[in-house]
């Protein structure tokens, strides 16, 4: 695979590359590309990070990119998701989340060999310098900074919060110089913390990264998020509308199960989620069932048939999502028939990480974050 090649895997089905010239740049320059994501502890595997995520993990291992999965078990426990109990969490990380994603990987076509997990309880432990970095990139933020990033713990600017939270972006940021990564990856809600880990690149002494005797900085790259299927909170949208607020509404939510299919979901629990979702006739902006088709579906398939009944018009076959989008606007391709589609599609895609989780040492992992969550 040449660097062009790897360039375009790298940015596949991206929204923000910060930046391309640094990416090409590394490339060019053969640079080994050591990328990172980092996962909070928070529970059951939604198909954002079960599928969306692992997918692009794929691209990345596919050109040539060590890929690291970090489990933030002290992120988990400082923005108070799943148990007080940090023991507790990391059993659920090293147990049904690891194994989860590593069964998703496999789905998706890829080697599960290929996935470094690394344990944030571990890295801490094993590198005396990770506090001193932490308080080195604290120094060279101020606190608006700070108070500006606590968004990427899904709180808002402003939100009365305990102080710990404060110091959750700095240890994110000296999570990516301690590990030596040059290839920050997550979805764009994370965002911040990669900026700050541009800004303070070449100022920190503490693990900075190194090529040629010169400080670089960290690629930050962002997939989309996937809508969630709930309606939006305003709907129709009006035009004076907060597209941030609106696309906040619609984030998966496991405080609403409904919004988010899980990796272990039963078939019925997949197909009445989808029956039930948000997906108004030819609407094409904010409509979740769309979205799934474009981000679960057209980035693994280039031709997919949904099937329909010959009174309705007989089965309809899409080479691209911009053809089924223009279809559904158009009216020609109902929401009933793109529902019954997707949610079989679905249903069939997952059926090795349902089988998984009901037998064997899945079944334990799946009753041990059960009983937590309980």
């Amino acid at each position: 695979m040449n660097t062009h090649e790897k360039f375009n895997l790298i940015t596949k089905n991206c929204e923000e590359v910060m930046t391309e010239q640094d990416l090409k740049k590394y490339l060019s320059r053969g640079i080994p590309i050591k990328h990172y994501i980092g996962f909070e502890i928070s529970g059951r595997i939604h198909l954002g990070t079960g599928l969306v995520c692992m997918q692009k993990i794929k691209d990345f291992s596919d050109a040539g990119c060590k890929v690291n999965i970090f489990l933030a078990d002290w992120h988990t426990w400082i923005n108070d998701k799943l148990s007080p109990d940090r023991e507790k969490i990391k059993k659920i990380a090293n147990g049904y989340f690891k194994q989860g994603l590593k069964i998703v990987f496999k789905i998706l076509g890829g080697d599960p060999a290929k996935l470094n997990f690394i344990l944030g309880s571990n890295l801490y432990d094993e590198n005396k310098n990770y506090w001193p970095q932490v308080v080195e990139v604290a120094k060279n933020t101020t606190l608006s900074r700070a108070k500006r990033s606590i968004s990427i713990l899904g709180r808002d600017e402003g939100d009365d919060v305990d102080f710990a939270k404060l110091i959750y972006p700095m240890m994110q940021v000296a999570d990516i110089f301690t590990m030596g990564i040059n290839l920050s990856h997550a979805g764009c809600d994370q965002r911040k913390a990669h900026v700050i880990a541009r800004q303070v690149a070449k100022k920190i002494t503490i693990s900075p990264l190194v090529y040629h005797y010169h400080n670089i900085k960290p690629i930050g790259i962002h997939h989309k998020l996937l809508l969630g299927l709930q309606k939006p909170t305003q709907w129709p949208i009006p035009k004076n509308a907060n597209i941030k607020d609106l696309i906040a509404s619609m984030k998966m939510s496991k405080s609403n199960p409904d919004s988010a299919v899980f990796i272990d979901d039963s078939p019925q629990d997949i197909s009445r989620k989808i029956q039930k979702a948000f997906c108004p006739e030819k609407e094409i902006q904010y409509n979740p069932i769309l979205d799934w088709a474009e981000q679960l579906i057209f980035s693994r398939e280039k031709e997919i048939t949904i099937l329909r009944d010959s009174k309705y018009g007989g089965d309809l076959t899409f080479t691209s999502f911009e053809k089924l989008q223009n279809s559904y606007q158009k009216g020609e391709l109902h929401p009933q028939d793109l529902k019954n589609f997707v949610s079989n599609y679905l249903i069939e895609l997952l059926k090795p990480a349902r089988d998984y989780f009901h037998q064997g040492a899945g079944k334990r992992y799946f009753s041990e974050l059960t009983m937590l969550s309980s």
